[in-house]
């Protein structure tokens, strides 16, 4: 594969120009700035919040140098609590191009429109230089997370995405899962597969965290579109979330932003450190695959039972459908069809090798379905996260 050579080393699958959106009142104006450019990688970002957020900030500045961003152009109002500044400092010392723009002091809307534009034409013709650098598959990091999920989805699309995971490790490769949400039930089996007692207690205490959370708010991981497509409780969801994770063993648990350091299978721990105040730890998919992209993943591969249409900006999300049905009526969203699986066409084994072969197809350049059918969904909410402990990343230790 050919890829993206970036100054720090790392090798990016796609191109991409970052308009990032500081404060909602930016959002239009960075919408408008990146409208012309809708045929070139060029994706809007943003965070809505005023109120400066650590975990905002580290996430930009993860998601501004991943691999597969080139360039990036901030867009402030002005006023807002976001540390524009750093942002910029950051990605400027990555050797990738920035420029900030400050509506208040750029002269408004339509003069901010002009400046980005132009910033943007000139960009391109500079990003057409990168050097280019060959590529393995053991490079590539991948992340998965589940959506619209049905009574399918864990004995089809699921286990073949785990089956691609155990073949993407074998291969050296990094595979991310996560949805603690939707794993409680599941950690004494994680403890099993985690490769050392000390990972295997730190899987225990961020599932125990997992359950408070959602005690404390009331609520499970399960939505009344999974009751309607044939799944039955809470218990019978984890175990299909869990089936994306394969067999082989677990090296590691880290959060939002954090770049596993060795090859393997890793937790991402989404829900929020100390006491509950954030609400819904993720209020959807999307916001579940920016956290996976600030992870590094260069592809997300998203399982789906009943449907789900969502893309990302930054990195190609490749669509798995879990329902044969489904895939047949929505045949345009999806890229993979796991639901031959339950037909007698093909098998989990089958089905796993063709992801693989998916993720190598869109990592030399292939469109996703997602990305022909321009979706760029991004969110980024309000979180609080404290470092992960040395316990956490034994391999990154020895």
């Amino acid at each position: 594969m050919q890829a993206y050579l970036r100054a720090d080393g790392r090798k990016g699958i796609r191109n991409v120009i970052a308009v990032v959106y500081l404060v909602e009142c930016a959002h239009h104006v960075a919408k408008q700035i990146a409208a012309p450019f809708e045929d070139n990688d060029v994706h809007v970002i943003g965070f809505s919040g005023c109120y400066p957020n650590t975990y905002a900030l580290e996430m930009m500045e993860s998601l501004c140098t991943h691999p597969n961003v080139g360039a990036v152009l901030l867009v402030s109002l002005g006023c807002e609590s976001f540390n524009r500044n750093q942002l910029a400092e950051t990605v400027r010392s990555s050797g990738r191009p920035v420029d900030v723009l400050v509506i208040q002091q750029t002269g408004g809307t339509r003069k901010t429109f002009e400046a980005g534009r132009e910033w943007i034409r000139s960009t391109l013709v500079d990003l057409e230089r990168v050097p280019r650098a060959e590529m393995g598959m053991h490079e590539l990091i991948v992340g998965t997370v589940c959506g619209g999920s049905d009574g399918t989805s864990g004995i089809s699309a699921n286990p073949a995405v785990g089956n691609a995971f155990d073949r993407l490790v074998n291969l050296g490769a990094t595979t991310i899962f996560e949805e603690t949400g939707e794993l409680i039930g599941c950690e004494q089996d994680m403890v099993r597969r985690a490769i050392t007692p000390e990972l295997g207690q730190e899987i225990l205490s961020c599932m125990a965290k997992t359950a408070n959370y959602y005690n404390i708010l009331g609520h499970g991981s399960f939505a009344v579109g999974n009751a309607e497509g044939g799944l039955t409780t809470l218990e019978e969801k984890s175990l299909g979330a869990y089936a994306k994770a394969g067999h082989g063993a677990l090296h590691g648990i880290i959060k939002p932003g954090d770049v596993p350091p060795n090859p393997g299978l890793y937790l991402l721990d989404v829900i929020p450190d100390g006491e509950v105040r954030f609400g819904f730890p993720n209020i959807n998919d999307t916001a579940e695959i920016g956290e996976l992209i600030a992870c590094g993943s260069h592809v997300i591969l998203f399982t789906t039972g009943r449907g789900s249409v969502v893309g990302s900006a930054i990195s190609p999300v490749i669509k798995i459908c879990g329902n044969p049905e489904t895939y047949r009526r929505m045949s345009d969203d999806m890229d993979v069809n796991a639901g031959r699986i339950l037909e007698g066409q093909g098998t989990i084994d089958e089905v796993g090798l063709e992801i693989v072969e998916r993720i190598r197809l869109t990592a030399e350049g292939e469109k996703t379905a997602s990305e022909s059918l321009g979706h760029r969904e991004f969110v980024l909410t309000y979180k609080s996260f404290e470092p992960i402990g040395p316990s956490c990343l034994p391999l990154a230790l020895a």
